[in-house]
């Protein structure tokens, strides 16, 4: 059970301070009859705002077409956020939601956002090694010796100490691979192509994430998101 005013809170609908007010103003029932204390300790079921039950009362986990432009901040300094996206009430929920690793603000695809802060932790952790599948573009012709050396455990990222973890490189025409990682690395698809050496480095021109674990982005357009179950992950 949660205290009457931080549930209203926790789900963004208000402050605890106002949630005084919503009460005095007869907008929250509880089993049917107006509540009157906003420290009384409520199942989530029993109550009713507006006439309706709480949005989401156990948590948010969103699958999202992330489009070019966006970047996965709170801060307002940075730009337009793929929090923008959502309704604004999801915007004030407590914890926040956010997203579960990053996609940078060129890149495009699928991104999960969520305000459980377990799951976050448990799908960035290096322990897990979810596979992620990227689908980049290039400003070169890419070799097929591209494929054995990101699959080899020793392409060494600039500035970092240890090698990237095995990669499954496809190349699906001249200048378009698809890449599978299961590590989760400051932009790491670009700096891995940029890391390939004099004779094999190339600049990625379009990034596009297609796939993460078993979640597929599908047709989803860019901008919208489905609403996946809380406990999709165990």
């Amino acid at each position: 059970m949660r205290r009457l005013d931080q549930l209203l809170s926790s789900l963004g609908y208000c402050s605890r301070r106002e949630a005084r007010d919503w009460v005095a103003d007869g907008r929250i029932t509880v089993r049917g009859e107006p509540a009157d204390d906003i420290g009384q300790k409520v199942l989530p079921a029993d109550v009713r705002i507006d006439g309706e039950p709480p949005d989401h009362p156990d948590g948010l986990l969103l699958l999202l077409h992330k489009p070019v432009g966006l970047v996965c901040s709170h801060e307002a300094r940075e730009g337009p956020s793929v929090y923008d996206l959502l309704p604004e009430r999801w915007r004030h929920r407590n914890p926040a939601v956010t997203s579960i690793g990053r996609l940078d603000k060129e890149t495009s695809g699928l991104l999960l956002l969520t305000d459980q802060t377990a799951l976050v932790h448990r799908l960035t952790s290096p322990r897990h090694k979810v596979p992620k599948v990227y689908r980049a573009t290039v400003d070169r012709d890419l070799p097929p010796t591209l494929v054995p050396l990101f699959a080899s455990g020793t392409l060494q990222l600039d500035g970092e100490d240890q090698p990237c973890a095995p990669a499954e490189l496809k190349l699906l025409s001249a200048r378009e691979a698809e890449l599978t990682l299961t590590e989760g690395r400051y932009h790491q698809v670009r700096r891995m192509f940029a890391a390939a050496g004099p004779s094999l480095a190339s600049t990625v021109l379009t990034l596009h994430r297609t796939q993460f674990g078993d979640l597929a982005l599908g047709d989803l357009p860019a901008g919208q998101w489905r609403e996946l179950p809380t406990d999709y992950f165990g």
